[in-house]
C-alpha cells in the first residue's frame, strides 16, 4: 500500500483509498467482495471479457426491461477494463495490471488461473506483496475442488438449504443470494487480515474462500446437536424451537408481527404488555419452561394479537421495551423514518434509470466512512485510463477481440 499524501489525508479520505484491487471473476460472490472493498475506498479494477462482460450486466433484463438493476449496484465504485484472458497477449496485459495491485480477487474454477500462467507463485514473482483471493465452490484443495459451484450449491452443501422453509415443504432458499453474499464477506475479511499481516512482513498470501465453508460457519450448533444428542435440525418455518416466545403472530388487520421475547426479563415485560396472569407468568418463568410449553405460549400470544390492530400492538410492545417489528419490504424501508435518519438507503443518478435507490455503505466508520462514488461503469469504460495511459497498451489490439466466457 502506498503512503497517503497530505492532500489525500483530508476529511474526505476513504479508509482503503491506497489499496488497488484487481477483480477477476463474475456473478456475485467474488464481485461482492470487490463491492465491499470499493465502498470503503479501494480502487477496484474489474477485468471483464470484451464479449459482454460480467453476466450481472444482463441479470433481471427482458425485452420490455432491457437494463439490469443488479449491475449498477454490484458494480458500484468499480472501474471496468476489458481484457481477453483467453489470449496470450491478454494474459500478459493482465499480469502487468496485477503487478500494480495490492489484491487480486478471482472466482474461476480451481486450476483456471494456473492454466493461464497466473498462479500465485507466478504472480508473486512480479509482485511479492500481492494478495490472491480465491473464491470457489469447494475451495482450492480436496476431492471436490474441481467441481463447479454456485451460491445455491454452497448453501445446500453447507447445510442452510435443508433447514430453510416450512416443515411440510421442500428445502427453500432465503429469497436472496445468501451463500454468495456471506462468501463475499468472508473474502473481504480475508483481504483486510492479509493486508494487516503484510504490514509486518511485506509479503502477500493466498486467501482461500469456499462457498460451502462460508455457509457452514453460519450453522450454529447443528453439528454438535447431531454428534452429541443424535438430533438433526429440521425446517421449522418461523419458529425457533426451544426458544420462546420468538415467532410471527397475526393481527386483526391481516399483518404479521414478529415478537422476540425469549429472554427471561423480556418475557415478563411482554407478560405485562399483554396481560398474562400471575399463574401463567410463574409457569413460563424460565427458558426451559417456555421451551416445554412453546406451542401453548404462542397460542396465548396469538389470541391477544389477532384481536388488535398492528399499530396498537406495536405501541403496546414498544411501551414495555419488547423487541417486535412488522415485516419490512422495499416500500416499508423506503418510507421508514429511521432508515431516512441514518441514510440507510441512498440514491445515486443513473444515466437512463434516473435516481436509483440502494443500500448505503456498511459498516460505518466515524472518521473515515466509506461512500458510494459512482454506479456500475460501462463495459471497458476505463480502458484508456488504466490500460492505455498507465500500462501503455495499444487499445483495440488483440486483447479486445471476441472470446468465450470462462465457466
Amino acid at each position: 500500500m502506498a503512503a497517503m499524501t497530505a492532500a489525500q489525508a483530508s476529511d474526505d479520505a476513504l479508509p482503503l483509498q491506497d489499496v488497488r484491487v484487481v477483480e477477476m471473476g463474475h456473478l456475485i460472490a467474488g464481485p461482492f467482495c470487490g463491492s465491499l472493498l470499493g465502498d470503503l475506498g479501494a480502487e477496484v479494477v474489474k477485468v471483464e471479457s470484451p464479449d459482454g462482460g460480467d453476466p450481472m450486466r444482463r441479470w433481471g433484463t427482458s425485452q420490455s426491461e432491457p437494463e439490469s438493476l443488479w449491475w449498477p449496484i454490484i458494480g458500484r465504485n468499480k472501474k471496468s477494463v476489458t481484457i481477453d484472458l483467453h489470449l496470450e497477449s491478454g494474459r500478459r496485459l493482465a499480469r502487468q495490471l496485477i503487478a500494480t495491485a495490492d489484491v487480486v480477487v478471482e472466482n474461476f474454477r480451481p486450476g483456471t488461473m494456473e492454466r493461464w500462467g497466473m498462479s500465485f507463485d507466478e504472480l508473486k514473482q512480479d509482485n511479492p506483496g500481492v494478495i490472491l483471493v480465491r473464491v470457489s465452490g469447494y475451495g482450492q484443495t480436496g476431492p471436490y475442488a474441481h467441481r463447479p459451484g454456485y451460491g445455491a450449491i454452497g448453501e445446500a452443501v453447507g447445510g442452510i438449504r435443508y433447514i430453510t422453509g416450512d416443515p411440510d415443504s421442500p428445502p427453500s432458499r432465503s429469497g436472496i443470494s445468501l451463500g454468495d453474499s456471506v462468501t463475499g464477506m468472508y473474502a473481504c475479511i480475508g483481504v483486510l487480515t492479509a493486508l494487516h499481516e503484510r504490514q509486518r512482513t511485506g509479503l502477500g498470501q493466498v486467501v482461500d474462500v469456499a462457498l460451502y465453508e462460508s455457509v457452514l460457519s453460519l450453522m450454529e450448533s447443528t453439528l454438535a446437536e447431531y454428534s452429541v444428542r443424535g438430533r438433526i435440525r429440521e425446517r421449522t418455518g418461523a419458529v425457533l424451537p426451544g426458544v420462546a416466545p420468538s415467532n410471527l403472530y397475526p393481527t386483526v388487520d391481516g399483518q404479521w408481527i414478529l415478537i422476540a421475547a425469549n429472554q427471561d426479563s423480556v418475557f415478563f415485560r411482554l407478560a405485562d404488555a399483554i396481560g398474562i396472569g400471575e399463574q401463567d407468568r410463574a409457569r413460563f418463568a424460565t427458558h426451559a419452561s417456555r421451551a416445554t410449553h412453546q406451542e401453548e405460549l404462542d397460542a396465548m400470544i396469538s389470541a391477544w394479537t389477532k384481536e388488535r390492530a398492528t399499530q396498537e400492538i406495536m405501541d403496546a410492545l414498544e411501551e414495555k421495551a419488547v423487541p417486535a417489528t412488522t415485516m419490512y419490504r422495499a416500500p416499508e424501508m423506503l418510507a421508514d423514518p429511521h432508515f431516512a435518519a441514518r441514510d440507510s438507503i441512498i440514491t445515486r443518478p443513473h444515466p437512463t434509470l434516473g435516481m436509483l435507490p440502494m443500500h448505503n455503505v456498511s459498516p460505518r466508520l466515524s472518521r473515515t466512512p466509506g461512500r458510494v462514488r459512482w454506479l456500475g461503469p460501462e463495459l471497458g469504460e476505463h480502458n484508456e485510463e488504466l490500460l492505455g495511459i498507465e500500462l501503455g497498451a495499444e487499445l483495440g489490439a488483440d486483447h479486445d477481440e471476441h472470446a468465450e466466457t470462462t465457466p
